[in-house]
């Protein structure tokens, strides 16, 4: 693995989250590349290997949901969006487009590199080839080391993220996952309350199980919980 720090574009067109936000990732040893709009970060990214992308939703010109969708068509580094629109289902259309987060403003320094940490480190094996067996459950094979999910009816178009969180669910078949559990699992995360994302993740993976002919409740709600994989 590279001992080069990692590099980051920080997306936002407030200079003052700009400066909070750089100052803090450099203070971790990070390398912080900054854009004040989306425009200017795709122009930077298409000349600048990064990875990590972290963006503001709301700015003039081309807005961070656009500028996710742009990225997601060339690299799969993690995305993280910061933003002062909390509702649910801001949340839902981040993560739909392709983002690996979402981090409501005001935020603390701490959520702010813990959240970093754990999506450069899942990034990071993502990346790296894994000498990984196929797991089969339910008629689903994955393969961890090419990131390849099939069923019956061919490839099943997965995200890199709901690859990780079925893979997590299918190595337990037949047993509940927490939702706590999964979020160390498919996102690396440890000591993060927010447990939304996998709720959003599951459902999404869901609908991709049901277009490739499967029956979405495969994946079961055990309520109060967290989820299982029908073995």
């Amino acid at each position: 693995m590279s001992d080069q720090p990692s590099t980051i574009l920080l997306v936002d067109d407030e200079q003052s989250i700009i400066d909070f936000v750089s100052y803090n990732l450099r203070k971790e040893g990070y390398q912080v590349d900054t854009a004040e709009n989306g425009d200017v970060a795709l122009a930077m990214s298409r000349h600048k290997h990064y990875d990590l992308y972290v963006l503001d939703i709301m700015m003039p010109g081309m807005n961070g949901y656009e500028l996710c969708r742009n990225l997601r068509t060339r690299t799969n580094a993690p995305v993280l969006f910061l933003s002062a629109r909390d509702s649910e289902l801001d949340k839902v259309v981040g993560l739909e487009i392709g983002a690996d987060d979402y981090l409501a403003k005001p935020f603390g320094v701490r959520e702010l590199i813990a959240r970093v940490r754990a999506l450069l480190r899942r990034g990071q094996m993502d990346a790296e080839p894994m000498a990984g067996e196929s797991i089969t459950a339910g008629g689903i094979t994955l393969d961890e080391a090419r990131h390849i999910a099939e069923g019956p009816n061919g490839s099943i178009d997965l995200t890199p993220r709901e690859f990780e969180l079925l893979s997590a669910l299918m190595k337990v078949a037949g047993k509940v996952a927490s939702r706590e559990d999964l979020l160390r699992e498919a996102w690396g995360w440890e000591y993060i309350t927010e447990t939304k994302t996998v709720d959003t993740h599951i459902k999404r993976l869901r609908d991709k199980l049901a277009a490739a002919g499967f029956d979405p409740g495969i994946i079961e709600t055990v309520r109060g919980y967290g989820y299982r994989f029908r073995a």
